[in-house]
């Protein structure tokens, strides 16, 4: 499927390594430079970014570690196929959406939320603790009273999202808080719900997974996870990547910084 690509730009590193790794990595997720294509050497890739060589091995090191470069003896590096990116990576999650994501991206990330999400909303319900609940409760009153288009009711959705992973007792399950976090940074940036019934659809459906997961009730949790994930996709599908249309909200969201 191709589309046209909206960037969704993030903050600029802390580091200079973490910088050089970021923007080697951007261009390479943009493929720039391609797959099994050797990297330019040390002294062009120092002069380039003018940092030394030090700074430039640690960024190197950095990208072999999420899989995006491989370092052969008397070949140099070389970026690795697209298959050995470890995209539950924060880092190369979020450069995909520096580099440009379109409909495949997407969906790719709805489809894995699907796998996963609904199952944990099940798991909750049945070994949530009160201090889960308490938390599902603290993120639902959170996005209440936040502005639709504000970086607080993006976090409020984020921490119910993360809370439900954490309430499912299932470890694998936490681990995709970095994949529901671009999912939902992409989904806030391209369309927050700001029209009335938008907002009140978002809120209802948030409400009904926190409520399922209190009341124990697995198959209306299932349920009502599922209908949050296809939310998302149906209300940004006007202002989707293949539409042309430019990102709704021009807030500036660091991964991380989301809690």
């Amino acid at each position: 499927m191709t589309s046209r690509l909206v960037v969704i730009p993030t903050r600029r590193a802390h580091s200079n390594h973490a910088e050089v790794a970021r923007s080697i990595g951007v261009d390479i997720i943009a493929g720039r430079y391609a797959e099994g294509v050797r990297l330019p050497g040390d002294a062009e890739l120092t002069a380039m970014f003018g940092v030394s060589r030090p700074v430039l091995r640690e960024s190197v090191k950095t990208l072999v570690a999420k899989g995006l470069l491989t370092t052969k003896a008397r070949v140099g590096t070389v970026v690795r196929e697209r298959g050995a990116w470890n995209m539950f990576d924060a880092d190369v999650l979020a450069w995909h959406l520096d580099a440009g994501i379109d409909r495949r991206f997407l969906n790719d990330l709805a489809e894995i939320r699907l796998a996963v999400e609904p199952r944990a909303a099940a798991l909750a319900a049945s070994r949530r603790s009160e201090a889960d609940i308490a938390e599902l409760n603290r993120s639902m009153e959170r996005m209440r009273r936040e502005a639709s288009d504000s970086v607080g009711f993006a976090d409020g959705d984020l921490a119910l999202h993360l809370a439900v992973a954490n309430a499912s007792g299932n470890l694998f399950m936490r681990s995709i808080g970095n994949v529901i976090e671009a999912a939902l940074r992409a989904s806030f940036l391209l369309s927050a719900p700001v029209e009335t019934q938008d907002r009140e659809t978002v809120l209802l459906w948030h409400q009904r997974i926190v409520d399922a997961i209190a009341s124990g009730d697995a198959e209306a949790a299932t349920a009502a996870m599922i209908e949050v994930i296809h939310n998302g996709l149906r209300r940004h599908e006007d202002v989707s990547p293949s539409s042309g249309a430019a990102p709704a909200v021009s807030t500036v969201v660091e991964p991380g910084e989301q809690s």
